[in-house]
């Protein structure tokens, strides 16, 4: 089974406006509400492609409520800790710019993290833990590292999300997959990364700090995926870009979505790359109908075979 982790869910509350007037009353035009949080993401997008997945993490009060029953209402298995403090709203102002406000998020005791991590240790050796998204402020700055031990123990396969010294701790634990994108690659190294050449010889860096499979995207460029086996290069598909939220979960979800049914990792990685490009093509998550139509645009490039 698939498990995806979101420490610090949302409900994202967005509302589109014509302009907004400070000190004044506002009116919107729209406004829509969703779950929000990067494992969520993963979890929504895993179901479009019929592969099921258990979504944990921390909910509490009315917005928790609100949360748990679209994802039953999806049939996206669950099973969050209940806390006592109310899941955050997160408010996305769109006029002709767009604003975001993130809420902090509530607060988890000692004995909720702990209830947390004894169902972490329940996994086994034939699940995958997906650890993505921000850490909520009463946590400790060691809880992925706390997390991905309790994996390693467990021999729990796990992918970690994550960037800067968050992701420098957990690299050596072996994470199966790591998808920065290429301005995160040179933030890591403190660098400026222009050409494909210098994020293969980056994303090598990382496969030798400890990430078993490494994931680069580049926006309207392609992607990047190097192991210690491969090293393929991917062309990005042709489209508008309406949207880049949720692309690199999307990203995540297509690869395992695909590994799990193929065993292929070119064909893996060939749909993540159209599953986060459909994602930014549309208001929302991509869909499994809209990702095979993209397919055939993205072209594998294998560089070992030119003495890379």
């Amino acid at each position: 089974m698939i498990y995806t982790l979101t420490l610090n869910p949302s409900i994202d509350y967005i509302v589109e406006l014509d302009a907004v007037s400070m000190g004044k009353l506002n009116r919107t035009k729209r406004e829509e509400k969703f779950p929000g949080g990067k494992g969520i993401n993963v979890s929504q997008v895993l179901k479009r492609f019929d592969i099921e997945s258990t979504a944990l993490g921390f909910i509490g009060g009315f917005t928790g409520d609100y949360i748990e029953s679209f994802l039953s209402f999806l049939k996206v298995n669950t099973d969050f800790v209940k806390i006592q403090a109310d899941t955050r709203i997160n408010v996305k102002i769109k006029t002709d710019t767009e604003t975001e406000i993130n809420a902090t998020g509530p607060s988890i005791t000692k004995a909720e993290y702990e209830a947390l991590k004894e169902k972490i240790k329940r996994l086994t050796s034939d699940d995958t833990l997906i650890l993505s998204g921000s850490i909520p402020s009463s946590l400790p700055a060691s809880t992925y590292e706390e997390l991905v031990e309790i994996c390693r123990d467990q021999e729990i396969r796990f992918i970690v999300d994550a960037e800067g010294d968050l992701l420098k701790r957990i690299l050596p634990y072996r994470p199966f997959l790591i998808k920065p994108n290429h301005h995160e690659l040179g933030q890591f190294f403190q660098t400026t990364i222009t050409t494909v050449d210098e994020v293969i010889s980056y994303a090598k860096k990382l496969n030798q700090l400890g990430a078993r499979n490494v994931i680069v995207s580049l926006a309207g460029e392609g992607a990047v995926f190097v192991n210690d086996a491969s090293i393929y290069t991917a062309t990005a598909p042709k489209g508008e870009v309406k949207s880049s939220v949720g692309a690199g979960d999307s990203m995540v979800a297509g690869f395992l979505a695909a590994l799990e049914k193929t065993n292929s990792i070119e064909e893996a990685f060939q749909y993540s790359v159209a599953s986060g490009s459909a994602t930014a093509f549309s208001i929302g998550l991509c869909t499994k109908e809209r990702v095979e139509t993209l397919l055939p645009q993205i072209l594998l490039e294998n560089k070992l075979d030119q003495g890379d």
